[in-house]
């Protein structure tokens, strides 16, 4: 993996660990020569794990839609800085310019960015390590929905076994290091109906 995107809130959240978790795994990418790809803001997580990254020497590329440029959110310190359109985008960008993706704590927006990365994987428009840190049991609950929609037959198990899981950034990153994707597609074969 030579680039990692990283989708991530945009504030810090009540627990000082997932700032210092985002500026570790910045640290952590630039020290083993991963480049970071995200989107582009200095504020929140987002910016912890941008300045992470940098403080150890890292390449580091924001995509940024040019509306929250406006409102000064840039972060000025990017090796490169890739202004889009809209979010979607922003989104495609960024799927472009990765070989993975980690979602740390965020709200909707991260979460956004995590399904849609998924649902591509899903539908096999990329074969993509997806991966979740999931700092200080943050994605529990959402972890137990997945098994929820495999349980009710909306989700096929070898699909929610895509999301990669781990609270340690390095045992993270090694699962996305041996992660092989399933070969089982999403739609019925039209023969066997």
């Amino acid at each position: 993996m030579k680039r990692i995107s990283i989708f991530c809130g945009s504030s810090f959240g009540t627990e000082a660990i997932y700032q210092e978790q985002a500026t570790l795994l910045g640290q952590t990418l630039a020290k083993q020569n991963i480049e970071l790809v995200y989107g582009g803001a200095d504020v929140g997580l987002m910016g912890a794990l941008a300045d992470g990254a940098l403080s150890e020497g890292g390449k580091v590329i924001g995509v940024l839609p040019g509306f929250l440029r406006s409102k000064e959110i840039a972060h000025k310190g990017l090796t490169e800085l890739i202004l889009v359109e809209s979010m979607h985008e922003r989104k495609t960008k960024i799927n472009d310019l990765s070989d993975g993706v980690i979602a740390l704590p965020g709200g909707f927006g991260t979460l956004d960015e995590l399904f849609e990365m998924l649902t591509w994987a899903q539908l096999g428009l990329h074969k993509k390590p997806i991966a979740i840190l999931n700092i200080n049991g943050y994605y529990d609950s959402l972890l137990e929905l997945t098994h929820t929609m495999v349980e009710k037959g909306f989700l096929k198990n070898v699909n929610q076994e895509m999301l990669l899981v781990s609270d340690s950034i390095d045992d993270l990153l090694e699962k996305m290091r041996n992660y092989s994707p399933p070969t089982v597609g999403k739609w019925i074969d039209k023969e066997k109906v």
